[in-house]
């Protein structure tokens, strides 16, 4: 079991768990530090910080996954101790929750175009907080279209499926240097899932990557072995987690089960200039 986990979501983005549920979650199963990284959305962040005081042996790092672009890929950006009250951002983060809805309701257009109905009212209903592709997902589960959420990615929702739809995304180092802007620690999320990953990093860390995940989800020994040498080549930090949403596909990767040491943790709080109880 690792002690560490710098990727989750709540139900103020694409995850089934409240903020208050996942830290109830993670302590429980005695995790010491976590990082919550709702997609485009810090509206959590409070409310974890309010009940982590529950649980003085949990450090609480504040985080965001932010959505990016190339040409022909999709790249998530993850930020760690980012200022979330900088109105700034908050006006941005805005702009980008807008647009994931514009871009729910035509891919459920498109679903209805495929015979494929969902009622939108029930999207709105599952998201609670930013909607996203998953809450799609869980109304075609709740139809019988399919029976599990990840099913909807494969063949619907994910980039080359038949009910795709864009949105306006940042580049990767713009992203970054978002991050950066408000006092932030970027780190490229679940590198196995971007062609050609190596041939951006140098671009992407003169534009202020600090990090890349190597402890991820499900990555094998092998490919954790690879990416280890890859961030080491680069002067990345190894960060990673489980990337956790309480979907209930089987197999999901769980907190507590993937991570990085705490010393991954331990060089992050020294980057940011703040001290955490960790090992504790």
């Amino acid at each position: 079991m690792t002690k560490v986990d710098l990727h989750l979501h709540t139900t103020c983005s694409d995850g089934r768990l409240t903020p208050t549920q996942m830290v109830e979650l993670v302590a429980e199963r005695g995790l010491q530090v976590v990082a919550i990284t709702d997609h485009d959305s810090t509206e959590g962040l409070a409310v974890v910080f309010e009940v982590a005081k529950r649980f003085p042996q949990l450090s609480i790092i504040p985080g965001i996954e932010l959505s990016t672009d190339i040409p022909g890929n999709e790249i998530h950006v993850l930020g760690y101790f980012i200022d979330y009250s900088d109105a700034d951002f908050q006006r941005t983060l805005r702009e980008f929750r807008d647009g994931r809805v514009g871009r729910a309701r035509e891919m459920v257009d498109k679903l209805a175009a495929l015979g494929l109905p969902v009622d939108w009212e029930r999207v709105l209903e599952l998201a609670e907080g930013t909607v996203g592709r998953p809450h799609i997902a869980q109304a075609m589960v709740e139809k019988g279209y399919i029976t599990y959420p990840q099913e909807a990615f494969t063949k619907y929702l994910g980039r080359n499926g038949l009910a795709y739809a864009e949105r306006e995304k940042l580049t990767p180092a713009e992203a970054v240097r978002l991050i950066t802007g408000v006092g932030g620690i970027p780190v490229l999320a679940h590198p196995r899932e971007v062609d050609n990953v190596e041939s951006l990093l140098p671009g992407l860390k003169a534009a202020g990557l600090v990090g890349m995940e190597v402890h991820y989800g499900t990555y094998s020994p092998s490919e954790v072995k690879g990416f280890a040498a890859m961030a080491k080549r680069h002067g990345l930090i190894a960060c990673g987690g489980s990337d956790y949403h309480a979907l209930g596909t089987p197999g999901e990767v769980e907190p507590g089960s993937v991570g990085p040491p705490l010393e991954t943790a331990e060089k992050l709080y020294a980057l940011a200039g703040e001290t955490a109880k960790l090992g504790q």
